[in-house]
């Protein structure tokens, strides 16, 4: 990503290229073609050929301006683009699999209000993180998991122990990452924990093929400007929400899981729809609407 922009843009033209000589390219050009990119939109949108500007420009190559793209964090403005879910440790072979780690999370006893594992990032200046640390570390309901070994138990990269911080808490607190959305928030769903997003972009216009329409049952929104500038306390708007409502929250975050999720791929025992299932079925209904003349 910071080599010249003509070796950086190489494989992306390469590509291109091969794929305007097949056939089945000729017949609609990108608008039946279907391409998915395990890093965020933003690394394929460099706008100008500037060695010092990030990314390639693959996805403003115009040749693939109509392709359906699934990639972990979209450009809202692109329609034929659409977020997919970050993978977790979490591979399920069965819907039993599934079933057992619902329970299993359904049944976890939360001794905290809300939680947030994740490192200060201080080289994002607008962004809500250091009120998340200062808040949490001063609240005796909150669960504080600092990311800042590199390994072992305390750290981020530990799988379980970020999943016995959430799972031990109602809420679990996700700010942006390095850029709009994170992984952690579905670790967070995958523990039956309530995410609190602190902008809408962080998931609501982003994985609108698998999260439901309707954000209020199964998350909580905290814009950033509201505690960054305006004071307000994450604990005190979170303790404000009735035991039952919390309930049913959480019954619903449980209920997304086999949609967020990814089947074990070596697996021939799968017998649940699960991310991958949702988004090639949208994009195949996507292109049978193109061919119809309907989009």
């Amino acid at each position: 990503m910071w080599n010249s922009t003509s070796l950086r843009d190489m494989l992306g033209l390469d590509l291109v290229e091969w794929l305007a000589r097949r056939p089945q390219w000729r017949a609609m050009g990108d608008r039946d073609h279907f391409m998915v990119a395990g890093r965020t939109a933003w690394d394929f949108r460099r706008y100008e050929d500037v060695d010092e500007q990030w990314g390639t420009k693959l996805l403003n190559n115009p040749a693939v301006q109509n392709m359906t793209v699934l990639i972990l964090e979209t450009s809202p403005w692109r329609r034929a683009n659409f977020a997919v879910p970050y993978p977790t440790y979490f591979q399920p072979e069965t819907a039993a699999d599934v079933a057992a780690w619902q329970d299993k999370v359904r049944g976890a006893e939360r001794s905290w209000l809300f939680a947030f594992a994740g490192a200060p990032h201080p080289w994002q200046r607008e962004t809500v993180r250091p009120q998340i640390f200062q808040q949490c570390g001063a609240s005796s309901r909150c669960r504080l998991f600092c990311c800042g070994a590199k390994s072992g138990p305390h750290s981020c990269k530990s799988p379980g122990a970020v999943m016995r911080v959430f799972e031990s808490s109602d809420f679990c607190l996700q700010p942006r990452g390095d850029s709009l959305t994170r992984r952690s928030t579905f670790d967070a769903i995958l523990a039956g924990c309530i995410p609190v997003f602190f902008h809408p972009g962080s998931a609501y216009t982003q994985y609108t093929l698998h999260l439901p329409k309707e954000p209020e049952r199964w998350s909580v929104l905290i814009m950033h400007t509201d505690v960054s500038e305006r004071n307000v306390s994450i604990e005190e708007t979170l303790a404000k929400i009735p035991p039952e409502a919390v309930r049913a929250m959480r019954e619903e975050v449980i209920r997304l899981i086999p949609r967020v999720v990814y089947a074990d791929p070596r697996s021939r025992r799968v017998d649940f729809k699960d991310a991958f299932d949702v988004s090639v079925e949208a994009v195949i209904d996507r292109v049978a609407k193109r061919r119809r003349g309907d989009g």
